[in-house]
């Protein structure tokens, strides 16, 4: 192996259902890895079938990190993730196994390669409800016109429905007496520890992607999402599951306000738009190598793509058989 003063490092990334848990474990396999979950909502605890959480029959023996270890109710930002995954990293590759970063939250994956300092997190409760219980009433745009009058820079990149973000950059001003923005600005100052390859997987053909959504969601109702999902409805605050697709779009139907069947297509459709978004994120990333698919493309010429992506990728210090 050669010396190398950063810690390498792979990174799968991409839209819902584009096959990144199978890929990931397949570069787990192949170079002794183990996979470390970047995903906002299988984190936490309870949220399974509509979240996407990989079985342990999908997991193939590879071990899977920040999955399903946050309990519901708390709330959980990428302040916390970074303090999670980072030491998470540094155990793996204490150990001699190589970390592969694999999910599609977009702003957990470039906070964590590109070592974002992230402004101070003051935990208040009280403010965060207050904020939220605002945005219900009131708008989610009533709510970000009160983080433009405090912070027009913040505003002005944050999109009035990205309710967590405006929450978060309200909670910042008003807990620490600085614009997020100025926090935000300077938050690139330390380079990053990691020597990154990152791996994006997407298909040449929108119809394609949106076919295995699609089929997804009905995999989902077959494996008891409805039932996941009525559970979640009963028994919890559902601030949080609100942000996970699979859950909100159900409640009309446990409301007796719409049939299943057309909450069911708002879930794909919702979902659908959901890749649409994360697609946007990642292509603005130039240190992303593409891997684009056919419908038809099988795992070997998936895993040949990958190798010669890796193979460019010096940097990362480390041999691969």
């Amino acid at each position: 192996m050669t010396e190398c003063k950063k810690i390498p490092l792979l990174a799968v990334v991409g839209p819902t259902a584009s096959g990144k848990t199978s890929l990931g474990v397949m570069l787990a396999k192949a170079y002794q890895g183990e996979v470390v979950s970047a995903d906002s909502m299988q984190i936490y605890q309870g949220l399974d079938i509509a979240t996407a959480k990989p079985t342990i029959d999908e997991m193939e023996g590879v071990p899977h990190h920040l999955i399903g270890c946050v309990p519901i109710g708390d709330a959980f930002s990428v302040a916390d993730y970074l303090a999670m995954a980072k030491p998470t990293i540094e155990d793996i590759h204490r150990r001699g196994h190589l970390p592969i970063v694999v999910g599609g939250t977009g702003l957990y994956i470039q906070s964590l390669l590109t070592n974002v300092e992230l402004a101070p997190s003051k935990q208040d409760p009280a403010l965060r409800k207050e904020l939220l219980t605002f945005a219900e009433t009131h708008s989610n745009t009533a709510l970000h016109e009160r983080l433009a009058a405090m912070d027009p820079a913040a505003a002005q990149e944050i999109h009035p429905n990205n309710l967590v973000r405006v929450v978060r950059a309200l909670e910042v001003c008003m807990t620490t007496g600085r614009p997020f923005s100025v926090y935000k600005a300077e938050s690139h100052r330390t380079p990053s520890p990691y020597a990154a390859r990152i791996i994006g997987i997407a298909y040449r053909e929108r119809a394609v992607l949106y076919d295995r959504i699609n089929q997804r969601v009905e995999q989902m109702v077959q494996n008891g999402l409805v039932e996941e999902a009525y559970t979640v409805y009963q028994n919890t605050d559902l601030r949080t599951a609100y942000h996970a697709i699979g859950y909100k779009e159900l409640i009309p139907y446990f409301q007796n306000q719409m049939p299943l069947t057309a909450c069911i297509d708002k879930i794909k459709q919702e979902t659908r738009r959901y890749a649409k978004r994360q697609l946007t994120w990642f292509r603005k990333n130039d240190a992303i190598q593409w891997i684009i698919l056919d419908r038809t493309d099988k795992k070997k010429e998936i895993w040949e793509k990958c190798q010669k992506i890796i193979a460019k990728g010096d940097e990362m210090c480390y041999n691969i058989d």
